[in-house]
């Protein structure tokens, strides 16, 4: 349930992804897509305030993977997506390091089959040493238009809870969950994720390995 200023926030933010989407989808798909990305990140949060930002931002994801599926956006590089069950520590981790070493080169997004209020704050600090920010991140719900976008699929403990579909690479990937584990437990899991993120990586797109 919104309130009146979360509804006055949503229409402008409405009206703007409509601009950008337009020729692309109708505004009123489009503030569909928002109102339901707020409500299933508003169904775990615990603290609102943050809550019409990162609607735009997860409308925004779902908007680009749609048109993607729907072949109104092409791109040249393939996509990504990392899904643990909360989406706080596991899939974060990956997606950042791998946008960090692709350098553009590849899209890369994470969700959770159940996610979590936010981010677990030893994964932050964990990856803050490698001078990358998760401080702006959150934990996004799985969504099938995110899965239909993906050319590879990275599941990281949650099961069976990722449609599949024909035509793309599945990946399961046994990693501990940092969830309330020790900051030295944090980095061994980080370090472990990101050897498998540059195997990934020098598969999808070895010219953006840098050394």
């Amino acid at each position: 349930m919104t309130t009146p200023l979360e509804r006055k926030s949503l229409e402008g933010v409405g009206d703007a992804l409509s601009r950008e989407f337009a020729g692309v989808f109708s505004p009123e798909t489009v503030s569909q897509c928002l109102t339901d990305s707020f409500e299933l990140l508003a169904a775990t949060a615990t603290v609102t305030n943050f809550l019409v930002p990162q609607a735009e931002r997860f409308a925004r994801e779902r908007l680009q993977a749609s048109a993607r599926v729907a072949g109104k956006l092409t791109s040249d590089v393939p996509e990504v997506l990392f899904v643990c069950v909360h989406n706080a520590g596991r899939s974060q981790m990956a997606a950042a390091l791998l946008d960090h070493h692709a350098h553009g080169r590849v899209r890369v997004r994470s969700a959770g089959s159940e996610p979590a209020d936010r981010l677990n704050p030893t994964v932050i600090e964990a990856m803050a040493e490698l001078g990358l920010d998760l401080g702006k991140a959150f934990p996004k719900p799985l969504t099938e238009e995110v899965v239909r976008a993906a050319d590879v699929v990275v599941t990281m403990g949650c099961g069976d809870a990722c449609p599949v579909f024909l035509g793309k690479q599945y990946l399961d990937w046994q990693i501990d969950d940092p969830a309330g584990q020790s900051l030295a437990t944090a980095r061994r899991i980080r370090d472990e994720i990101e050897v498998r993120v540059e195997a990934l990586l020098a598969e999808l797109a070895p010219a953006a390995i840098r050394r």
